[in-house]
């Protein structure tokens, strides 16, 4: 067992390991710390249902490709805790990070800090203990109660697209967790709004207007485009013609679009070439990645005599399905290939609403378990995709489904896409490494 996870075991043992959204422990706990929040950088805060991370990731390579250093906080990790934290653009070490968990650990000591607080107050220690120009700060869950939503001025609220996810928490209408995620704005502080379905719009808006937020949304104030394989950005400054995103998904143009909306809304000047150069460089592991070599790709080139595409997306919600589904569509325009979903989903995700997204465009469904004590079992998910009106059977486990996959295609290469479960991407990308 490494030093991190026997540290991250010790803290699991003394705060629960559950979702418990509210404010005053973590006020509590960062008092007692010295107020470490109040000693960062300019921040940048994230909020949104899907395309969060992404958003975070174009902001990271622009502002980095302007020259600035960026500490950037997101969640979960897919491989290794670490890549939670990241410290003017490195991430943190195992040293520093076992010791803010452990200063966390001690100074709250008997108060019931939940994991996910320990986790962000240890973070704030370590942002405000390291210089950089810019802190990334996306939100774990909701945005009104989540542990990251203490600054008391951020430099920039954004809000990426809202859809329904986490429901238990957030409320069961698209209106109630589009006010979940507006309670990230502040008076008088940009807030900036991706694109929205039309009832999320309208709360995220009325949101910013009720507190004297400053709104900025798309669609109405700025908007983001393609043509001729271009990114078009345009708001009431002008025109931007820019590079487009190397991230797989139309979807990608608009979460660059928003960081760059972001950007301009801050009041950052950063020129055409900074822009485009970071836009390009922007990854974003397990979102619409191609996966091109590792124990997975040779075993299905060993049996198709070629190597099939490959996909690996973490998305879990209908939401992300549709923008998966739309992906997927473009390649088979391009390309034909017979698309099979290899999908483990957890427990509590509305799997037949995911897979609705795939109907009469995947040719079948490979379902795993992915490790996680949440995850649905491999027949519950095939349950969900037939329920959808795809065809499905369950596998034992990726490597068996990927098999399963080549040898159902008779010879002819398929288009394989691993999704359903961030937790089952960083399993996929650990154990094809």
């Amino acid at each position: 067992m490494s030093d991190i996870q026997a540290a991250l075991d010790r803290i699991a043992a003394r705060r629960p390991r559950i979702i418990d959204l509210s404010l005053d422990r973590v006020f509590r706990a960062l008092d007692a710390l010295g107020a470490p929040h109040s000693a960062t950088p300019p921040v940048f805060h994230v909020a949104g249902t899907n395309g969060k991370g992404s958003t975070v990731a174009f902001l990271r390579a622009i502002l980095e490709a302007a020259g600035k250093s960026v500490h950037v906080y997101t969640s979960p990790h897919l491989v290794r805790f670490n890549e939670r934290i990241l410290l003017a653009g490195e991430e943190i070490g195992d040293a520093a990070l076992i010791t803010a968990l452990e200063r966390v650990d001690e100074v709250v000591g008997d108060d019931k800090l939940t994991y996910f607080e320990t986790i962000t107050c240890a973070a704030f220690v370590a942002f405000a203990e390291t210089p950089a120009d810019f802190l990334l700060l996306e939100v774990g869950l909701g945005g009104r109660l989540d542990a990251t939503n203490v600054l008391k001025r951020p430099l920039v609220t954004v809000a990426a697209p809202v859809d329904f996810d986490h429901q238990k928490f957030l409320g069961d209408t698209l209106a109630l967790i589009a006010a979940e995620k507006a309670g990230v704005f502040r008076a008088g502080v940009p807030a900036v709004i991706g694109r929205q379905d039309p009832e999320a719009l309208q709360v995220l808006i009325a949101h910013a207007e009720e507190i004297g937020a400053v709104a900025y949304a798309m669609g109405r104030d700025w908007d983001v485009y393609a043509e001729r394989g271009r990114l078009i950005f345009q708001d009431e400054d002008g025109l931007l013609d820019l590079d487009p995103p190397r991230m797989a998904g139309a979807h990608q143009m608009e979460n660059a679009g928003l960081a760059v909306a972001a950007l301009r809304a801050a009041g950052l000047t950063i020129d055409s070439d900074n822009l485009s150069a970071g836009i390009a460089a922007a990854r974003w592991p397990g979102r619409l990645q191609r996966l091109t070599r590792g124990p997975l790709v040779d075993s299905a080139a060993l049996l198709m005599g070629e190597a099939p595409e490959i996909w690996l997306d973490g998305g879990h919600n209908p939401h992300a399905a549709r923008a998966l589904a739309r992906a997927m569509a473009d390649m088979e325009a391009r390309r034909p290939r017979p698309l099979v979903l290899i999908a483990g989903m957890q427990a509590n995700k509305d799997a037949a609403g995911f897979f609705d997204a795939f109907n009469g465009l995947a040719r079948c469904v490979l379902t795993v378990a992915a490790s996680d004590t949440a995850a649905a079992s491999a027949a519950d998910t095939a349950a969900a995709a037939e329920a959808a009106g795809l065809r499905a059977r369950p596998c034992e486990s990726i490597d068996k489904a990927v098999r399963a996959a080549c040898a159902d295609m008779e010879g002819e290469p398929p288009r394989l896409l691993i999704c359903g479960s961030l937790y089952l991407a960083g399993e996929v990308l650990k154990e094809n490494a």
